[in-house]
């Protein structure tokens, strides 16, 4: 029995598996290719493989304006944003290959500040950030001078928050106090001067708006006051620089110590400018010789906003003003809080104006001014019938002051906003006063409405 089996099982012959060739996908193929994955379905098109060595070799050969519509918005969807500017610049003006080079570099912004063109913004940012990180002295100007080319035409406004000073060996401790005005007297210590604006400005022909801080930002334990001196080279050079700059409109100088000196030495430069329509000097060290040379700006321009708030203006200094003021025929708004006017600046600017019939804003708060002022103020909004907005916060009317005002509030008509907090008046007083500019406000829409309707 057992040598049948043996026999038996030796006769059989071993198990057959069917193959399944659907299993081996190199037996279904007609080609077989060293790929696996490859596959005759996915060859891209002639054209795609055309698009893609442009966009491959777009920096060494550049080709855009000579493809169809179509295809030129394939190489510019693919195109990285870290192609070199002197390529981009002049031939790309899509703004979607723009916004991506902004989105890549600072992120998400708000591009309506910037007439809603992700290029202008691009060129605009990049511009200042050169300038920003420019130090005298070791960074070479010709870092700035091959930007103007590209970016010219795309620039419009620059905002510089900070300047660098040149890099200065340690000295010893005996030479400090020496040193610190060494810029500015003429001596033969270390230069302190920043960046010149000279080699810049009359060559952006589109530039309107220059925002400037002569400072250092985020200086820290470093912190010393050279990091934040405006020197007279300084303000020289950028004088010049401005007189250059035919097209600027609005031109902002803030927090760099700007003193009576560099204030009389830049309103020089100033003066005549065929375009300039706002000056801001705020924050600044101006005081009544500044001013004085403002006010002679005043009537050589065609200024429609004046800022001068947180200075040094006192007395005299108001009084050039306001003179000036009273001859003014173009000035919108002026802004003079927290200065130190006093009652003797306070009543030189109300009494002009009973003349001006242009000015549409003042600002004199926290100016140090009592009732006198307030009494010729009074007198001076009898007669006005221009101004639709005054402040008068945080000065010391006091009751009878508040009184006067509100006199003279009564005959007016076309102030509509009166800032009185702080001014020691009373209740009763602020109560009327803000019933008046109500029927002046309604007053003004009813006027508004009419003139609508005829046109």
């Amino acid at each position: 029995m057992d040598e049948t089996v043996a026999k038996t099982l030796v006769r059989m012959d071993p198990p057959v598996f069917k193959s399944n060739p659907a299993a081996d996908p190199r037996k279904m193929r007609r080609i077989i290719a060293e790929d696996a994955e490859w596959s005759l379905a996915v060859v891209p098109l002639l054209t795609n493989l055309c698009l893609q060595h442009i966009v491959s070799n777009f920096e060494a050969q550049p080709m855009l304006d000579d493809l169809l519509p179509s295809h030129k918005i394939y190489v510019l969807e693919k195109l990285p944003p870290s192609l070199p500017l002197h390529v981009t610049a002049n031939l790309i003006s899509d703004e979607g290959y723009w916004k991506k080079c902004c989105v890549q570099r600072w992120g998400l912004g708000d591009v309506t500040e910037y007439g809603n063109s992700w290029k202008r913004m691009f060129f605009e940012r990049h511009l200042e950030n050169i300038i920003e990180l420019f130090i005298p002295d070791v960074t070479d100007t010709k870092v700035v001078l091959d930007m103007v080319p590209l970016c010219k035409n795309y620039v419009k406004r620059l905002t510089i928050s900070q300047l660098l000073p040149p890099i200065r060996d340690p000295q010893k401790p005996e030479e400090d106090d020496s040193s610190d005005s060494a810029s500015d007297s003429g001596n033969d210590g270390p230069s302190m001067d920043h960046f010149d604006f000279g080699v810049l400005l009359d060559k952006l022909i589109y530039l309107e708006e220059l925002h400037l801080a002569y400072g250092v930002k985020g200086c820290g334990m470093n912190f010393d006051w050279n990091l934040f001196e405006f020197t007279f080279r300084d303000c020289e050079s950028l004088a010049k620089a401005l007189k250059s700059c035919k097209t600027l409109k609005v031109l902002r100088i803030h927090q760099s110590r700007v003193d009576d000196e560099k204030c009389r030495l830049l309103v020089n430069y100033l003066l005549d400018h065929p375009a300039l329509l706002e000056l801001n000097l705020s924050h600044n060290l101006i005081g009544d010789r500044g001013a004085r040379a403002i006010g002679k700006l005043l009537n050589r321009s065609c200024l429609h906003i004046l800022n001068v708030y947180d200075n040094q203006i006192r007395g005299p200094g108001a009084q050039a003003l306001g003179h000036a003021l009273s001859k003014n025929t173009s000035l919108l708004s002026l802004n003079l809080r927290l200065n130190r006017l006093g009652d003797e600046g306070g009543q030189a600017i109300a009494q002009a104006l009973v003349k001006n019939q242009t000015l549409l804003s003042l600002h004199l708060g926290s100016n140090q001014l009592s009732e006198p002022t307030a009494i010729v103020l009074s007198q001076a909004l009898a007669k006005n019938s221009t101004l639709k907005s005054i402040n008068l916060s945080c000065n010391r009317l006091g009751v009878d002051g508040g009184k006067v005002l509100e006199e003279g509030m009564s005959h007016n008509g076309t102030v509509v906003d009166c800032d009185v907090r702080l001014t020691y008046i009373e209740q009763e007083s602020e109560v009327c006063i803000s019933q008046i500019l109500r029927n002046n406000l309604s007053k003004t829409c009813r006027k508004h409405t009419i003139e609508a309707n005829i046109k």
